[in-house]
């Protein structure tokens, strides 16, 4: 959908809690509006990684110094992100249980999001980009912006259906989850919050597009 000539490329900003359907609705969404779609997760999760791989303890500096010896960068697609080290392929690693439990902790490193935040501003809009804070911190711009929630226990059931985990534990980490994420993650005070456990997947991404499609035509 190209936008009219008088206004600037078209910023969608999709923020939420962990499991709110953010990836599957950014894609959506994504592919509905003919633009790609940035992951700032999958840069959160590609950090954790590298520094779980060099046996680092997730520190700040040992973090760093893994994304400085091992650099890699975020393929934005509409149909999915995916991140690359070189010619090594991360993504299939990136939502691992070892993952989870660390990129909670590697997110609020102030050097770490400075360097997601700078990977995800380098690329030109038009876009949606999903995350917690993309709406506030990182494209406060933005003239779209969304926030998805949902109950722990509704995000814990769509998990499990993912993942060979019980359902009691992945909401108990997700709560957790909440609670580390809860000072990075809040609703720009402009965005419009929903409410994804009442909704299928296609009924979050029409309700994002009719908002989406009035603020494109000015």
């Amino acid at each position: 959908m190209p936008a009219s000539p008088s206004l600037p490329p078209l910023i969608v900003t999709i923020d939420g809690v962990a499991a709110s359907g953010k990836s599957s609705v950014s894609s959506g969404v994504a592919r509905a509006l003919g633009v790609p779609y940035l992951s700032s997760g999958l840069l959160y999760r590609a950090a954790t990684l590298l520094g779980l791989e060099a046996g680092a303890d997730l520190s700040e500096a040992a973090v760093l110094e893994a994304l400085h010896t091992h650099p890699v960068r975020l393929e934005p697609l509409a149909q999915g992100n995916r991140v690359w080290q070189g010619e090594r392929d991360l993504t299939a690693d990136l939502h691992s249980t070892a993952v989870d439990h660390g990129v909670s902790v590697v997110a609020v490193l102030p050097g770490v999001r400075e360097w997601v935040n700078a990977q995800l501003r380098e690329v030109a809009p038009p876009f949606v980009a999903e995350g917690r804070d993309m709406g506030t911190a990182v494209f406060p711009q933005a003239p779209a912006k969304f926030y998805l929630t949902a109950s722990p226990r509704v995000r814990a059931g769509r998990r499990a259906q993912e993942r060979p985990e019980d359902v009691d534990a992945i909401e108990a980490a997700l709560i957790r989850r909440d609670e580390l994420d809860r000072v990075q993650s809040a609703p720009a005070p402009d965005a419009v919050v929903i409410d994804t456990g009442p909704l299928d997947l296609a009924g979050v991404i029409g309700a994002i597009l009719e908002r989406v499609v009035a603020v494109d035509q000015g």
